[in-house]
């Protein structure tokens, strides 16, 4: 009886957790801020309180999962509602870098020296502090980096080129197996796909590895012959 009420629990405490996940939107590791690290250790303790102690029934477990569920539910939506709120809860970005002038006031608040400094700049492909004209640290620790324009990289519009748009490439055979959903999406059909890739010199899908396509690159393949097999 006592694994089966703990089964119960922790199923009814993923369901909530992906619950509550679906409800912030989609984030990135990154974009995790110090209240949503918050939020996750009170759903452990939650959930963990529930599983050692006999005296808390399920629906006692799930009544506190609720209350959790909905504070963080309304947290988030005064945050997205008022600004005030907002920079309260998820704080502000810091411009530590202004016209090329570093604000050290800022650097000491966000407890950075120069060598953890220059390091984030090189995550960034930037190995000089000259090229960078603004610079500011996000609320989630990030960077975020405008760089003077003689060191940005050409682009086409700079060089006034007319290049053509690329569609982005679809997978459509997954080690051997091929994706009938990609295909569906794609509006084509297996025998479709069968036929361009004996075309193409590849009579046995079992024998790709990998293979992607997209109207404007066509097919790109790799076969279980064309791997590196060193351990």
């Amino acid at each position: 009886m006592e694994y089966g009420l703990n089964a119960a629990k922790l199923a009814v405490g993923i369901l909530m957790l992906i619950f509550i996940l679906r409800l912030l939107g989609k984030k990135e590791l990154a974009q995790i801020t110090p209240y949503d690290v918050v939020y996750l250790l009170v759903f452990g303790g939650i959930l963990e309180e529930s599983l050692y102690d006999k005296k808390i029934t399920l629906l006692h477990f799930i009544f506190s999962i609720s209350v959790w569920a909905v504070m963080i539910y309304l947290i988030e939506r005064l945050a997205m509602k008022f600004n005030v709120f907002r920079k309260l809860l998820k704080g502000s970005p810091d411009q530590i870098i202004g016209d090329g002038k570093l604000n050290m006031h800022l650097i000491s608040k966000n407890q950075l020296d120069m060598e953890q400094l220059r390091e984030m700049l090189r995550r960034q492909g930037i190995f000089s502090l000259r090229e960078v004209k603004d610079l500011y640290v996000e609320p989630s620790g990030e960077f975020s980096i405008n760089q003077y324009a003689q060191y940005k990289p050409v682009t086409a519009g700079d060089m006034k080129l007319n290049i053509p748009e690329e569609d982005p490439s679809v997978l459509l055979i997954d080690q051997g197996k091929v994706k009938h959903e990609t295909l569906q999406f794609i509006d084509k059909t297996e025998e479709w796909l069968r036929e361009q890739l004996k075309e193409k010199k590849y009579p046995d899908l079992k024998q790709i590895l990998y293979c992607e396509w997209s109207k404007t690159e066509g097919f790109f393949i790799r076969t279980r012959q064309e791997i590196i097999d060193k351990k």
